[in-house]
């Protein structure tokens, strides 16, 4: 259970750098746009990303 939690967790920091190594100026204009967002907008991406994530980690279980 520990290796996989420790795998998730590498897997989300490669995905995530990826952005900012290949297009910084990219990953920059979007930080930019995100702090324009409301408080409640945010609570509403931060809740879809979840939310999909538990999705498709069921979808994940049965296959």
């Amino acid at each position: 259970m520990a290796a996989a939690l420790v795998t998730a967790v590498a897997l989300v920091l490669v995905i995530e750098g990826i952005l900012p190594f290949l297009a910084p100026a990219l990953w920059r204009e979007a930080f930019r746009r995100i702090l324009q967002l409301t408080d409640g907008q945010i609570r509403f991406f931060g809740l879809t990303s979840m939310l999909l994530g538990l999705a498709l980690l069921m979808l994940a279980r049965w296959f």
